[in-house]
């Protein structure tokens, strides 16, 4: 997704789109001629550096929220477990003299808190597994950015060194 500015320039979206236009920008780069380097424009691409890392605490921010998610439907799932919970106790209160209904609302009370427990860990793990496959993702994009940004760096040290002619 791309939004127009006033000043002319188009800004990229999304540390996707972002990432999507750098490659852009090395794919559409003049090339070198009898090499395989190409000339990119420096500042189109560190803008596009910029609107990367102004696009990662919106992602990292999102990630937040599907933790908060997972941390609010464990406790819901922990409240449900002492309602019912509380309602096995007094209904056991009203049995007590029949000792077999007694230990079936235990059994069955104890049933549902660790159904519950269960269920509040799976849907952590799940959040906790979403959360880094999205920041492995972040990580090898931003990897792969470096490399091509150290690699051009390269280059052009190479072409600045002294005794080297045009």
């Amino acid at each position: 997704m791309t939004e127009h500015v006033d000043d002319g320039e188009e800004r990229t979206e999304g540390v996707g789109g972002v990432l999507d236009a750098i490659e852009q920008a090395v794919v559409q780069a003049r090339a070198m001629p009898m090499s395989s380097s190409v000339l990119v424009n420096r500042a189109e691409i560190l803008e596009l550096v910029d609107q990367v890392r102004a696009a990662l605490p919106a992602q990292l921010y999102r990630a937040d929220e599907v933790l908060a998610d997972a941390d609010a439907a464990r406790a819901a799932a922990r409240a449900e477990a002492d309602t019912v919970l509380a309602r096995a106790r007094a209904r056991a209160a009203e049995l007590v003299e029949q000792e077999g209904v007694v230990s079936a609302a235990q059994t069955r009370a104890a049933a549902i808190v660790a159904e519950a427990q269960e269920t509040a860990v799976v849907l952590r793990r799940d959040a906790d597994d979403y959360c880094d496959r999205r920041l492995a993702d972040f990580e090898i994009d931003l990897g792969k950015v470096l490399s091509q940004v150290q690699a051009g760096r390269a280059k052009l040290a190479g072409r600045l060194a002294p005794g080297e002619s045009s």
